[in-house]
């Protein structure tokens, strides 16, 4: 019964002209890293990345490396929008983003994480067998439909994104506004809407609205009398955030994903009028069903299940920063923190207080002021550092950080060697001080 379901062919319309955006999406993105100077303040700048932890390997390229790598990117991207070498092309493009986003953490953004989980899933889509390079060299691998878990697995990513993202939203913060209201007082300076953005019916507009939009968006689209609303109301969210919050392509790339659920004979008529319109509903059980099936329930169990770690983890999650990556928790807080960093050397006792400007881009001076795992990485890198020039030292942070506004409370045990300590990924770090400290 599952098999007949999940491999009963459809109509390939949606994924051939979402492969068509979504490379050309890649390309922009890769393109846009380099002409925005984004590579230059974040890969070539810094002297060092903070990476995500246990990829310290990961550093960016030498010299003006991260630009070629970059334009290499882009490259794949217009492959993989023309369809050549598809497979090839697509996990390329996998890999070198997952490494440029596991390489750097100054600029974490969910958006970016998105983008390497979808790559990652359109290696195993048939997204080239039709208006592709790759089926006129080769006429045998044409098709005019595809598996109907090609279109439910990406259906079911955008669900697990749009539900946490709705859920992480309700916090008493939001509800109130605050957190709206400290986000739009940055865009008081805008032309035209920055007086109109600081009402505070619009931040009410504005947080609700962005609870329902998540929460609902997907049911909405899925549900035939509500999916022209629906639609509509995704053209106007999305637009909204790409010229307030200049987000980039996810924009685009959200309103895409709306192919996967228009009738497919809308799809192919709008944009594949030459292409014949798949109706046999067929159903081809491939010999790899069972390995197929069984990657797919491990990844999505485990992207139920990391957005919930923050949970077993204790404390507050918007406080201790501890679990709040890969979990779909987008925009929701604006923080920041007073913090430095001194040097206790064993042999002299002295103390000497640590010029952050010697080491750290503006960008990441920013990062290492609020958030512990980059405090503790940076930590460790302050020690090697000392260790090769002959000294035995000790790292401890004096550390106030304050949260949508609220007054400064101490962040970090001021009295612990955080240098010396392990850094635990699904555990509590004792040395971030509980969340109700005064």
């Amino acid at each position: 019964m599952l098999n007949n379901w999940l491999f009963k062919h459809i109509d390939n319309s949606s994924l051939v002209i979402f492969r068509i955006i979504f490379g050309l999406l890649c390309f922009l993105e890769s393109v846009g890293a380099i002409f925005t100077g984004w590579i230059k303040r974040t890969l070539i700048d810094p002297d060092f990345t903070f990476n995500f932890i246990g990829f310290e390997f990961l550093q960016p390229l030498p010299g003006n490396g991260m630009y070629y790598y970059y334009a290499i990117m882009g490259v794949f991207g217009l492959l993989i929008m023309v369809g050549y070498k598809y497979r090839f092309s697509m996990f390329a493009f996998a890999i070198m983003w997952s490494a440029t986003y596991l390489m750097q953490k100054s600029s974490y953004n969910n958006h970016y994480y998105l983008l390497m989980l979808l790559s990652s899933i359109m290696v195993f889509l048939p997204a080239h067998k039709y208006a592709s390079v790759d089926a006129k060299l080769n006429p045998e691998i044409k098709s005019y439909s595809m598996p109907q878990w090609c279109r439910w697995v990406i259906i079911l990513q955008l669900f697990i994104v749009y539900t946490y993202a709705s859920i992480a939203k309700l916090y008493p913060d939001w509800l109130d506004t605050t957190v709206i209201e400290y986000m739009m007082k940055g865009k008081k300076d805008y032309i035209l809407v920055g007086d109109f953005l600081q009402q505070k019916w619009l931040h009410y507009i504005l947080a609700y609205g962005g609870i329902l939009f998540d929460g609902l968006i997907i049911p909405l689209l899925l549900f035939k009398p509500t999916r022209k609303y629906a639609f509509m109301a995704s053209i106007f969210f999305h637009l909204f955030n790409s010229v307030i919050f200049q987000i980039g392509i996810f924009p685009y790339l959200s309103l895409a994903f709306s192919l996967f659920f228009f009738p497919s004979e809308k799809i192919q008529m709008l944009f594949l009028k030459n292409k014949p319109y798949y109706t046999l509903h067929d159903v081809v059980i491939p010999k790899l069903r069972t390995p197929l099936i069984i990657v797919f329930l491990i990844y999505f169990v485990i992207q139920i299940g990391l957005p919930l770690r923050h949970h077993f983890i204790g404390d507050n999650v918007l406080w201790t920063e501890e679990g709040h990556r890969l979990s779909w928790r987008m925009m929701l807080r604006v923080k920041s923190g007073q913090t430095s960093f001194w040097v206790k050397d064993h042999a002299t006792e002295k103390r000497t207080k640590v010029n952050l400007n010697n080491y750290l881009s503006t960008k990441q001076k920013r990062s290492v002021r609020t958030k512990p795992d980059v405090m503790w990485q940076f930590a460790q890198r302050l020690k090697q550092k000392y260790k090769e020039d002959g000294q035995d030292v000790s790292i401890y942070v004096k550390s106030k950080v304050s949260i949508n506004g609220k007054p400064y409370k101490t962040f970090i045990n001021p009295d612990i060697d955080i240098a010396n300590v392990e850094w635990n990924t699904f555990k509590h770090s004792n040395w971030i001080l509980p969340s109700k400290e005064e």
